[in-house]
């Protein structure tokens, strides 16, 4: 074969992978669950299955009209948790999840656009349960994802999430270590987590 052909077959190859992971990501692959189907709870508020992490089921609007997002991805079911059991509104209801994290607010200062007070990881204040975590985008998830702290112990916090995939838990569980004096959660893409104060 010559160079030509090896390129165009490259790049074949590689758009149709492009084009397969991202069908695979809408579609459902586990058939022990349905789309919109309750798999967990925290407070009382539920956390649904969304089948491909990809996968929309239109957009969850409250009757005050208030934004809560896509159904069932992860920002809906934080916001919607924040709202139905902290009674909040975020003033920004919109944006990805890795977008509820601003770099530019130091440690302990308040988020304008979520009305929230903003830790960075590592932060001088221990991680509590019912704050919201922020993880920054990664290969096959370029918008991150956000989860609520369901536990909190001296060594580990445990998260409730909506939306971790196809096969995903709803909740999974970090180390919690102390360094250099601050509270550290265990995780490379954990930016940091919000709190209603």
């Amino acid at each position: 074969m010559n160079i030509k052909k090896i390129t165009i077959l490259i790049i074949l190859v590689l758009a149709l992978g492009y084009a397969g992971l991202k069908v695979v990501k809408k579609i459902n692959l586990n058939s022990d669950f349905k789309i919109g189907q309750a798999l967990d709870s925290l407070n009382g508020v539920k956390v649904y299955y969304n089948g491909g992490v990809d996968h929309i089921s239109g957009r969850n609007v409250t009757k005050d009209n208030y934004n809560l997002g896509l159904k069932y991805q992860c920002v809906e079911f934080v916001k919607r948790y924040y709202y139905e059991h902290d009674k909040h509104k975020m003033p920004d209801a919109y944006g990805h999840a890795k977008d509820f994290f601003d770099p530019r607010i130091k440690d302990g200062e308040l988020n304008l656009k979520r009305n929230l007070t903003q830790y960075t990881n590592p932060s001088k204040e221990k991680p509590e349960a019912g704050d919201l975590v922020i993880f920054s985008g990664s290969l096959l998830n370029r918008f991150g994802h956000v989860a609520i702290i369901s536990r909190v112990s001296e060594n580990e916090i445990e998260i409730i999430q909506q939306n971790p995939g196809p096969f995903g838990s709803s909740r999974e569980s970090f180390a919690l270590k102390i360094q250099k004096g601050n509270y550290k959660i265990d995780n490379k893409r954990l930016l940091g987590w919000l709190r209603k104060e």
